[in-house]
């Protein structure tokens, strides 16, 4: 497998958090873990925050009067660049402004939605970082069919990551890992044989 298939596989469930958004159940994975994971494949690996120049001075946000706050990051990593783009968004994934507003949702329920702050800003990027590394492999499976029309019902799908199977050198039997890596490569049968080094095949 090449870098993007292996980063591909790896289960990152256990490394998430689940939030419901009304019917919908939102998965986030933590970005401290993601770029630790992601340093371990591309230990020369660089990411940026992007700034954009608003009155005088530069901001990690472009921001618009109509659709609010947009952040930007920017990974690099073994001579490939992404790119990758997040609104500034509440809890219930409504874009934030630079003032509250109220909507009203598909059931003509009211909601508000309150004023960006840069705690705000600050989650954003980092989630946007994520996002970002997920172009690279890790994680990508969680975004699948964020793209679909909103409001679409979406399916239930479950994700089958590849697990790497240990077998012994000897008669090829699925063994643990701790096995595999305790007893040289051995089951325990093999290993009760008193099976030498010499006769393991690599």
């Amino acid at each position: 497998m090449n870098k993007f298939e292996e980063l591909l596989a790896k289960n990152v469930n256990d490394k998430t958090e689940k939030r419901k958004n009304g019917k919908v159940e939102l998965t986030y994975l933590s970005w401290a873990w993601a770029w630790a994971e992601f340093k371990k494949f591309y230990p020369d690996a660089t990411y940026e925050i992007k700034k954009f120049e608003t009155n005088g001075k530069l901001l990690p946000y472009m921001y618009d009067e109509d659709t609010g706050y947009m952040v930007q990051t920017c990974v690099t990593a073994d001579g490939l660049t992404y790119e990758m783009w997040l609104p500034v968004m509440d809890g219930a994934n409504k874009s934030m402004k630079n003032k509250p507003y109220e909507y009203e949702t598909k059931y003509g329920e009211k909601k508000k939605v309150e004023q960006a702050s840069m705690f705000d800003v600050n989650k954003s990027i980092m989630r946007c970082l994520t996002k970002n590394l997920a172009m690279f492999g890790l994680g990508l499976y969680i975004y699948a069919g964020e793209d679909l029309p909103e409001g679409e019902e979406q399916p239930v799908k479950t994700v089958k990551v590849q697990k790497e199977e240990y077998k012994c050198k000897v008669c090829g039997k699925v063994i643990s890992q701790g096995a595999y890596k305790n007893w040289n490569g051995l089951c325990a049968d093999c290993k009760k044989k008193g099976v030498k080094d010499d006769e393991i095949s690599e």
